[in-house]
C-alpha cells in the first residue's frame, strides 16, 4: 500500500499521477467526515457529502504541503467547514434565494430536525473563540467538524488528552453562551415580566 504522506508531498509538487492515488486511500475518512459534517447541517441543504468530499479534496490537493496524515484530515476538516460556511453565505443572498428554505416534496410530512444549528452563527462564535484562543478553537474545529475524537485531537495539536479535556470543556461552555446570548449551560435567562 503506498504511504499517504508520500503521495501528498508528490501531489503537492504537482504530479498528478499521485493525486490519483492518493484519493482512493483517503476517500473512505474523508467520505465519513463529510457525512458526519452534513448530519450537522439543516435540512434542505443543496450539497451531498460526495460533492463536499471533491470539492475539500480539490481545494487540498496543490500547493499544500502536509506533514502527515493528521495533518491533511486537520486540513480537509477545515477546507468542508470554510465550504460549508460559504455554501451558507451564499444561500443567504438573495439571488439565491435569500434565506428560503428548501421543501422536499416526499419528506413534507415529517417534522424538521429539532438539532438543526445554524453553521453561520457557529462560524462567527468560532472566529470570536479564534481571536480569544487559536489553540481551543481548533480544538473545537477538530472535534466538532473533523469529527476527531478527543485522543486524536489531542495528538493532532501535540498537546496531553488532560489538557485537549479541559480545553473542550472550556471551549464547549464558552461557544453554548455565545449562542444562546451569553448564558452559559444551565444558568437560566431571566424572566420577563
Amino acid at each position: 500500500m503506498p504511504n499517504v504522506t508520500r503521495l501528498l508531498d508528490a501531489a503537492a509538487g504537482g504530479d498528478a499521477k499521485a493525486a490519483a492515488e492518493l484519493l482512493p486511500l483517503v476517500y473512505t475518512e474523508l467520505r465519513q467526515l463529510a457525512a458526519a459534517k452534513m448530519a450537522r447541517e439543516k435540512t434542505g441543504h443543496t450539497l451531498d457529502a460526495t460533492a463536499l468530499v471533491h470539492e475539500a479534496f480539490l481545494r487540498l490537493v496543490g500547493d499544500q504541503h502536509f506533514s502527515g496524515r493528521g495533518h491533511f484530515f486537520a486540513a480537509a476538516a477545515e477546507a468542508m467547514r470554510r465550504i460549508l460556511v460559504e455554501q451558507a453565505r451564499r444561500k443567504g443572498r438573495v439571488r439565491h434565494g435569500g434565506g428560503q428554505k428548501r421543501i422536499d416534496l416526499d419528506a413534507a410530512g415529517l417534522v424538521a430536525n429539532s438539532a438543526d444549528v445554524d453553521l453561520l452563527e457557529v462560524d462567527e462564535a468560532l472566529t470570536r473563540l479564534e481571536d480569544l484562543d487559536p489553540t481551543r478553537a481548533q480544538l473545537v474545529k477538530l472535534r466538532f467538524f473533523a469529527g476527531l475524537t478527543m485522543p486524536e485531537a489531542a495528538v493532532a495539536l501535540g498537546i496531553s488528552l488532560a489538557t485537549a479535556e479541559r480545553y473542550w470543556a472550556f471551549a464547549r461552555t464558552w461557544l453554548y453562551a455565545e449562542l444562546n446570548d451569553g448564558h452559559a449551560p444551565g444558568e437560566e435567562s431571566e424572566k420577563k415580566q
